[in-house]
């Protein structure tokens, strides 16, 4: 019981550190802008980060417990892999690396239960419940869907290490286009403007949830209790974030510069705050699946039933194939939440410099494309459960926008530096994780 309390306070430190290693991502371009003093700045992304509490399920906490299989490993793999990540969080914040604090704990803990595999099995085969296993199984590298949706497994997390950048991109680009349109006298850019509207009213009334197939409504009205369900209110989100750009793209070409600047500069605020809301329901959650995934292993190693731990402890990690419904104490998101929050309080100056104006240079025009297509990329994947990394997202947003002035308005310099960070930072985590393991084999 003692180690798997000093995890869940190593995890939620973690979480404080991803918080203002992270916070950059959110303020970055608010701040370059000069939209918001840098302490208003990171209150105002704090603030969203906890309100994402009452916005996001757990899909991507599931996704990142069942990294390894929990059956199969004890609290030490646990215990290495949250160390692992805190020691690279704070390498790649001291030197002013954007990398991924999701890749590092998923690389953290992925490594650390590798070590254990083959410090238990070596390269021999073994037998659990009657299917052979090789030592590297123990990490749940893919597990395709049964429903049709996304594939999980540490391969498709790291797939969207160059996906989710490319889809911030893409997504960003297309808002910069259809701006610099909009910016023109001409009656088409409104009538695709209009279009679009009505087609994002059709799409999210398809993906409401009703009250009928609401499993636990949180009010006793049917209208309040669909409008705050917590898959609704995302929807929502996007919803208001497109219909707003929407709008201001059809009196854009109306607006002289001073006016259009003071409407970018007002829009910009939305659009940081929908990427901090994205932030913390993404982040947070990876932090929720390893608190989940040390109960699920306390429970397997020590023989205890569920039953018997003490109500703040009763975590269970759904399972499809056996039809099991997750639970989780309300205590956890909402210390999770409340720590990223914290932390993005404390905020990050030496990655704001880097995100803010190294890559490319920041205009209101550019923050509040890169932002939407930033908070509406973190919302896609959050949707299909993916754990991406928020910082790969702004940063792949910001280069999009970038693109549109021309190829060489992007700092490739720093882009390509920024990359090679990405690409090490899983197998570093993974490293540092397998030595962190071994460390602590010989002391526990």
């Amino acid at each position: 019981m003692t180690l798997l309390i000093i995890i869940i306070v190593l995890a939620l430190i973690f979480d404080y550190i991803n918080g203002f290693h992270d916070a950059a991502n959110a303020i970055a371009t608010v701040v370059a802008t000069k939209v918001l003093s840098p302490f208003q700045a990171v209150v105002w992304a704090a603030f969203f980060n906890f309100l994402a509490y009452w916005v996001f399920g757990l899909g991507v906490a599931n996704t990142v417990a069942k990294t390894a299989q929990t059956s199969e490993i004890n609290l030490v793999v646990i215990l290495a892999g949250v160390i692992a990540a805190i020691i690279w969080n704070l390498i790649t914040w001291w030197q002013g690396i954007p990398s991924s604090s999701s890749h590092t704990l998923i690389g953290g803990f992925a490594g650390a239960a590798l070590a254990h595999a083959f410090a238990v099995h070596g390269f021999a085969d073994y037998t659990v419940d009657g299917a052979t296993h090789h030592w590297y199984n123990i990490v749940s590298w893919y597990k395709a869907s049964k429903d049709g949706g996304m594939p999980s497994g540490v391969l498709i997390i790291i797939a969207f290490i160059v996906l989710a950048p490319l889809l911030g991109a893409l997504i960003s680009y297309l808002i910069s286009i259809w701006l610099l349109n909009a910016s023109r006298k001409s009656i088409y850019p409104k009538i695709f403007t209009l279009v679009l509207m009505a087609l994002t009213i059709w799409f999210v009334q398809g993906q409401m949830v009703y009250y009928a197939d609401i499993e636990k409504p949180r009010f006793g009205s049917h209208f309040w209790s669909v409008v705050f369900e917590s898959h609704n209110i995302k929807w929502f989100l996007v919803a208001f974030i497109i219909l707003t750009v929407s709008l201001f793209c059809l009196i854009f070409s109306s607006l002289n510069l001073h006016q259009a600047t003071a409407w970018l500069k007002k829009m910009q605020l939305l659009s940081s705050a929908a990427f901090s809301l994205g932030h913390g329901g993404n982040d947070s959650q990876k932090v929720m699946g390893i608190i989940a995934a040390a109960v699920a292993v306390y429970i397997h190693t020590s023989g205890v039933a569920i039953e018997s731990l003490p109500d703040w402890l009763q975590v269970i990690l759904p399972d499809d194939d056996k039809g099991i419904k997750g639970a989780m104490p309300s205590w956890i998101p909402l210390a999770c939440y409340t720590a990223i929050a914290v932390g993005t309080l404390s905020g990050g100056w030496k990655i704001v410099k880097t995100m803010g104006s190294k890559i490319t240079k920041v205009t209101s025009f550019e923050g509040v494309a890169a932002e939407t297509a930033g908070a509406l990329t973190l919302y896609i994947t959050e949707h299909f459960k993916v754990p991406v990394s928020t910082t790969h997202t702004i940063t792949g947003s910001i280069i999009g926008v970038g693109l549109t002035k021309r190829v060489s308005a992007v700092r490739w310099g720093v882009t390509v530096s920024l990359i090679w960070a990405w690409v090490l930072t899983i197998p570093i985590s993974a490293l540092l994780a397998a030595l962190c393991y071994l460390i602590l084999s010989l002391f526990l």
